[in-house]
């Protein structure tokens, strides 16, 4: 078997910095955990990528969203033709979120 790219003290040093109080078990399998992934990493770097353009995406993206481009709106008092409970010029809703008794008191 070949030797952990990563140590017990690397594992105790990141949970460290992260603050993650870990058992010894969970420990060991963090420490399994990133040597793979360092593993991966390094057959990563051994593929020869010599005239791959760089990328962001593994596919061609394109942005669907239409141009912003400003244009006449409706008129407010047409807009307010269609509230159901209008207040002048605005829109009455239906409160969402009670107060409580100390809040209304305290304005």
């Amino acid at each position: 078997m070949a030797e952990p790219k990563i140590s017990m003290k690397d594992v105790d040093h990141v949970a460290r910095l992260s603050r993650l109080t870990l058992t010894d078990a969970e420990k060991e399998r963090m420490r399994r955990e990133l040597d793979g992934i360092l593993t991966y990493i390094d057959k990563l770097r051994a593929l020869d990528t010599e005239g791959v353009p760089p990328t962001s995406h593994a596919v061609p993206m394109k942005n669907v969203m239409r141009d912003d481009e400003p244009r006449p709106s409706f008129a407010q008092d047409d807009m307010l033709a269609n509230a159901p409970d209008g207040s002048g010029e605005f829109f009455r809703v239906p409160r969402i979120i009670e107060e409580s008794a100390g809040e209304a008191r305290d304005r």
